[in-house]
């Protein structure tokens, strides 16, 4: 390379190192508008948590309304979805007590209609006892392990009596 091109190579580099020239300040707003870009991007990011955080607040009896740290919004949390799941196995367990009872009744019903058609008592005699210690069984309830209160278990031992 001769000297004059390096002379003139040396002016081009001054003239952008500058910042001069429509190149120079394109770049430097380019470099603002990415930065406030990145900057508006952030506060939505941790708004967008924020209100999470106060709608799982709000969905939790226990801290409804209150002020609480996100630890303890998410150890509350934890805390109800547990107690929500042993609550929902609890009436999933009764639902199939009572779809067996059900059964039993339906059987029951099936086989007094039989009976009266048939006139065989004799036969349905035995078959009611067997019925009958079947859905008693059944409509001993026992509360062990529910979370229901002794009134929601009263309530239902007396439904389950109702239907009987």
């Amino acid at each position: 390379m001769s000297d004059e091109e390096r002379d003139i190579d040396i002016e081009s580099d001054d003239d952008e190192s500058l910042g001069g020239g429509a190149r120079g300040e394109f770049q430097f707003a380019s470099q603002a508008e990415k930065r406030a870009h990145h900057n508006a991007l952030e506060r939505k990011r941790r708004d967008h948590i924020k209100d999470s955080f106060c709608s799982l607040r709000d969905s939790v009896p226990s801290l409804q309304g209150e002020k609480a740290s996100r630890a303890q919004i998410l150890k509350k949390a934890a805390d109800y979805i547990e107690f929500m799941r042993r609550k929902n196995s609890a009436h999933q367990q009764d639902i199939d007590d009572l779809k067996k009872q059900n059964n039993l009744l339906e059987n029951q019903i099936r086989s007094l209609e039989k009976t009266k058609y048939t006139g065989n008592f004799a036969a349905m005699t035995s078959n009611n006892a067997l019925l009958n210690s079947k859905a008693g069984s059944l409509m001993e309830f026992d509360g062990s392990g529910s979370d229901t209160s002794d009134s929601e278990t009263s309530n239902s031992v007396r439904r389950k009596k109702l239907k009987t």
